[in-house]
């Protein structure tokens, strides 16, 4: 039976008297929201948006030893460092460093996640040690790596020594340094990323597997067609945090080399330390921290923008 047009009418003001009524509670609600909300935003003003604006701020000023702007210059700080050979050869050598962190540590962790599904005796004890990295400081890894590291009594020298292979200097050598610091922060972060891998693992129904099975489907593409399309989401948010993380590495590169050798691993977070707290210079180093903050956004982006369409939700 077809409506009347006085029908839909009052049909069509009851929904807007309805959708009116809910924007009032809404809008009474949005008290509660602010009274909930306010501390969390309170926090990230004051220790988050507040430095952020400060050091682009600073940024375009020449600042004395106390970080107090002086000399306003505009955009001279970050036309120094982009035509200065040691400021771009520490952002080669962090997207180097970022690059073999990343991959390594994404792949590794899989690996292991995939290798402790796996039903033997045993097998707990191995999910414990992959995962113990997440309980071990920086400080203490640093030191643990140093020993293995060290030329004359280290077990990696031992070793080559054992199979009669030349022995390297580790720490003294550049291209060899910046080796040792992406093995120990691979090491370092594969315990966080074993363990979210492994939980991902663990939620895929076995159901799936089993038909596969019964179907004569190999491993190989039970892995690539079941596994990477079911734990895809976390694998995707793996990605974002270990890039993000690998961006911002900075205790192991004080503890073990200071930057050195040559400054073949001095990272971009680490010049901004130099710069603002050895050297003092801050108006440089907070352009140095804008433009870390903007490559950050620039790959994350990109990850968002490529990574995200393989995402099966």
């Amino acid at each position: 039976m077809e409506r009347s047009p006085k029908q839909n009418t009052l049909s069509a003001n009851g929904v807007k008297s309805y959708a009116k009524s809910s924007f009032r509670t809404n809008q009474k609600d949005g008290w509660y929201a602010v009274l909930f909300l306010g501390p969390s935003l309170l926090l990230l003003t004051v220790f988050v948006f507040y430095p952020m604006l400060k050091t682009l701020y600073l940024s375009l000023f020449i600042t004395d030893s106390l970080g107090q702007p002086k000399i306003f210059v505009g955009l001279k700080n970050y036309v120094s460092l982009f035509t200065s050979s040691a400021y771009l050869a520490s952002v080669r050598a962090t997207l180097i460093y970022v690059l073999f962190v990343c991959a390594l540590t994404i792949v590794l962790g899989l690996l292991l996640a995939q290798t402790a599904t796996a039903k033997l005796r045993g097998i707990g004890f191995f999910r414990t040690a992959f995962s113990a990295t997440m309980g071990v400081s920086v400080s203490v890894a640093a030191i643990f790596w140093l020993f293995i590291f060290n030329p004359s009594v280290g077990l990696m020298n031992n070793i080559a020594k054992v199979l009669h292979l030349p022995v390297i200097n580790w720490l003294a050598d550049p291209t060899w340094a910046m080796v040792a610091v992406i093995i120990t922060t691979v090491w370092m972060n594969l315990g966080f990323t074993f363990l979210v891998l492994f939980g991902a693992l663990q939620s895929v129904p076995p159901t799936l597997y089993e038909a596969a099975q019964i179907a004569g489907v190999s491993k190989r593409y039970q892995f690539f067609h079941i596994t990477l399309p079911m734990i895809s989401p976390t694998l995707f948010f793996v990605c974002i945090v270990t890039l993000i993380e690998a961006f911002k590495s900075f205790g192991l590169i004080d503890l073990m080399t200071t930057g050195g050798p040559n400054n073949a691993t001095n990272l971009m977070v680490y010049r901004i330390y130099q710069d603002a707290f050895l050297n003092g210079n801050y108006s440089l180093a907070s352009a140095e921290s804008i433009i870390l903050a903007v490559i950050i956004a620039i790959f994350t982006l990109i990850q968002f923008k490529f990574l995200e369409k393989r995402v099966n939700y």
